[in-house]
């Protein structure tokens, strides 16, 4: 795996308050902020940090159905609402299902590997709670391959984890298997409290273990295999962050110990239209992270915390084996036993994940990236936790469908 030919770097990252269900702002009633809305907050946001839109060279932005949600398509077209200065400037847009937001940071990355560009913006971006949960899911269903849509559950996504889930239960035990769920559930809770724009923010459920123990799987009602609370939330948001190059850097000011050094990526695709090889394995993410870890020249030993996709419980638990923390079949208990808490082996999801933060799919690539800058710089408020001198690095894993797009990425602080 070649090295990177420059080095990279990624700062001033913003989130917009993540929107739904969990959040008192919700009112599915009354009318609510639109797409532009959170991308010109998220854009701004960034932008006030690195001097404004005229050290800009670049805009990207990820996003994956918005002409369904939204009907609106030509999303590059709104980075020039984002600020005057911003028009006439080269805007591209990624899309690769819930790894769209990863994709526009590989696209700023690539841009400014090419020399093309020394400061890129990014914006990640979903609005999805346009539509009631039912037909969204006929939506998302095109994450997977649509020919099979009339043969899936209806809400189709949860459908195809809750059969990796089925497929884990029947190998290693259901009763085992929901030890290690369980605790994903109350790691995403408790450090999503800790996140003032995460959307379980304001979660106050005194017994989280009750409330899961609670909502036993229910086919009739959901899903065979899994529950509500092992799903991540329908919603609205965006994200944003600045790629730059040491050049970059100096034209806005900014220190490297402010920023974060990108040390190595992996980028995979799985064909889309064939089962994945093992429903126990999360086989793409496990090559992406391998090809990331080894253009960066570490192993996982060295990674002081990870953004890992669980857009279900179920990928959180796999997502553990894939990276090689635990045997296959052993993620379970490697989770339960409190290893991928904010306290544990390795802390994963800091802010909550997809289940705690929330999941504006095109949108989480690019939140992943700004909670690793956050957390890597010192600048993660309640949610910072220790990074320790010997471990300086982050990772974070963009999956795209059931394991088809996979980003992986991975930082240390710039000035190390």
């Amino acid at each position: 795996m070649s090295k990177l030919r420059r080095k990279i770097y990624m700062t001033a990252g913003y989130n917009t308050v993540s929107m739904g269900t969990g959040r008192k702002e919700f009112n599915p009633k009354k009318e609510r902020p639109g797409l532009e809305h959170y991308i010109k907050e998220a854009g701004q946001g960034t932008l006030k940090q690195i001097g404004g839109a005229k050290n800009v060279d670049e805009g990207a932005i990820g996003n994956f159905m918005a002409a369904r949600f939204n009907k609106q398509g030509h999303l590059a077209g709104f980075i020039p609402y984002i600020d005057e200065e911003l028009q006439w400037k080269p805007c591209t847009r990624t899309e690769g299902a819930c790894a769209s937001g990863a994709l526009a940071l590989m696209s700023g990355m690539k841009s400014v590997l090419a020399e093309t560009a020394e400061v890129v913006l990014t914006v990640g971006v979903e609005v999805q709670n346009t539509m009631k949960a039912i037909y969204g899911a006929d939506v998302l269903a095109g994450a997977g391959w649509f020919k099979n849509r009339k043969n899936g559950h209806a809400y189709f996504f949860p459908g195809q984890f809750s059969d990796r889930a089925k497929a884990y239960y029947d190998k290693y035990g259901m009763e085992y298997a929901r030890k290690g769920m369980r605790q994903w559930f109350i790691n995403a809770m408790e450090n999503a409290r800790l996140c003032p724009t995460a959307q379980e923010y304001e979660n106050k459920a005194a017994d989280l273990g009750a409330l899961y123990d609670g909502m036993i799987p229910n086919g009739k009602s959901f899903v065979d295999s899994l529950n509500v609370l092992d799903c991540s939330k329908v919603s609205d948001g965006a994200s944003a962050i600045a790629i730059m190059s040491e050049e970059g850097l100096k034209r806005c000011g900014i220190p490297k110990n402010e920023a974060v050094e990108v040390v190595g990526y992996g980028q995979v695709e799985r064909n889309i239209t064939k089962e994945p090889p093992d429903k126990t394995e999360l086989t793409t993410i496990k090559k992406a992270a391998h090809n990331a870890l080894e253009m960066a020249g570490i192993t996982i030993n060295d990674l002081a915390t990870i953004e890992v996709h669980d857009c279900f419980s179920i990928a959180g638990i796999l997502s553990t084996e894939a990276l090689g923390f635990a045997e296959p079949g052993k993620g379970a208990q490697f989770v339960a036993d409190k290893n991928t808490a904010r306290d544990g082996k390795i802390p994963i999801n800091t802010t909550g994940g997809l289940i705690g933060w929330g999941h504006p799919t095109g949108g989480t690539g690019v939140h992943q990236a700004v909670t690793i800058w956050e957390q890597l710089t010192g600048k993660a408020g309640a949610a910072q936790i220790n990074i320790p001198s010997d471990r300086p690095y982050g990772m974070t894993i963009n999956m795209g469908g059931d394991d088809v797009t996979v980003v992986a990425i991975i930082y240390k602080r710039g000035d190390l």
